[in-house]
Parts: C-alpha cells; structure tokens; sequence
C-alpha cells in the first residue's frame, strides 16, 4: 500500500483530499504546515507528497528544496496561484507537476494514480542502459555518471531513461508531455525546457549529450570522440 503526505493548511481542504486518497485505497500522512510535513517525511517511508505552497512556519517550495535533497518521490504542488513564473519555479525545485486552485479531486487523483503506477513499474524493472558512461539502474532508480551517482527527480528520471532508450530518435515535446503527464497535462512546453535544463546540470558535461533540435523537442546522441 502506498503511503501519501498530504500538505494542505486548510483543513476543509486537506481532509477532503484525504478522504478521496483513502476511498482509492492509500495510507495518508497529513500536515498542516511546513515544519510538520518535514516531520512526517524524515521519520516515515513516504511515496509521493502532495503539497501546498502558502503554509505556516516554512512555506511549500523549502519543504520542496529540502525533500529534494535526499528523495526522488513524485511532488505534487498545489498553488492558488496561476503565474508561470511559480509553476517553473516549482519545477527549478524538483516538483514533479501541479495543480492550480481550486481543481477538481478526481484530475489530482488520476495523478496520483499515473505517477505511482509509473514509479512501481519503473521499480519492478530490472533493465540497465549504459551509453556515455550514464548508466541508469532501472529497478532501483539508481543513475551514475562516470561511476558517481547523481540524484534525479521522479521527471527527470523518466525524461533522461525515455530518451536514452530512443538514443538518436528526436522525440517532441509533445511526446515527452503525453510519455511523463499523460492527455490531462495543464502546463506547456516551457515546463519541458525547465525539466530538460535541470536534468543536463546534474549530467555535468555529459548533459550535451541531450541535443535540442530547434523548434520541435529533443534527442540523445553520444558523444562524439
């Protein structure tokens, strides 16, 4: 059973989040600020958070920042705020999606659904790619480069392990959206760009193996000797 943090102040709000996660058959932790969400994660086995960002005593995107430090667990944010400045903002972070107020349960709730279904499947697969000297571990999530592990996000995990699996192929924005968000995706293609230049920071020199093919998406070439 997947277990859910739930980071909501407002408590009509957050229980009405969590009656849904418990009727789709989830284990809730739940908090009403920063501090205790901190708190719950650091001392329990959590699978994915779902987290507002205007909460009491540490606000949502340092309780992002610091999840982002030691775990790679999907994040959903959750903003009454619908500047694009905030969702990339949420993304620089490490967040993994997000869902403008108010909304409507059953959308959050099929992302919840997609998003651990794709962590299990991912989990349950034994398969390894290597090229470059990036080698990701797909059972464990695990990903090296040059034999020293880097820590990706849930989207950054996919995006790089979709496209190595395609090396050479150019796969479009689009494609990548449908592949990690599915039809129901509310953002755009600037939520790509920010994923994409985060993942090539954490490569290093090897991030200019992803290849930006001007006005259409994104591919992966080898290095070139």
């Amino acid at each position: 059973m997947s277990t859910i943090l739930v980071v909501e102040d407002e408590d009509i709000l957050r229980e009405v989040i969590i009656d849904y996660l418990i009727e789709d058959g989830y284990q809730v932790l739940e908090a009403a600020d920063g501090e205790k969400a901190l708190e719950l994660f650091q001392s329990n086995s959590v699978d994915l958070v779902i987290l507002d960002i205007v909460l009491p005593k540490i606000d949502g995107w340092s309780v992002c920042r610091r999840i982002r430090k030691n775990s790679s667990i999907p994040i959903i944010i959750l903003t009454a705020r619908s500047d694009e400045d905030d969702s990339l903002l949420g993304y620089e972070l490490g967040a993994d999606d997000y869902l403008i107020k108010p909304y409507s349960p059953r959308v959050l709730m099929a992302k919840v659904k997609r998003f651990l279904e794709k962590y299990t499947n991912t989990a349950a697969d034994g398969m390894q790619i290597s090229l470059c000297d990036i080698v990701i571990h797909m059972g464990s999530r695990l990903v090296t480069v040059d034999g020293s592990v880097i820590n990706l996000t849930h989207t950054e995990f996919e995006i790089l392990s979709y496209l190595m699996q395609n090396k050479g192929i150019v796969i479009t924005r689009e494609q990548l959206i449908t592949k990690i968000w599915g039809y129901d995706f509310y953002g755009d293609e600037k939520t790509i760009n920010s994923h994409i230049r985060n993942l090539r920071a954490k490569l290093g020199r090897k991030g200019s193996c992803i290849v930006t093919v001007i006005r259409t998406g994104y591919k992966f070439e080898e290095e070139q000797i």
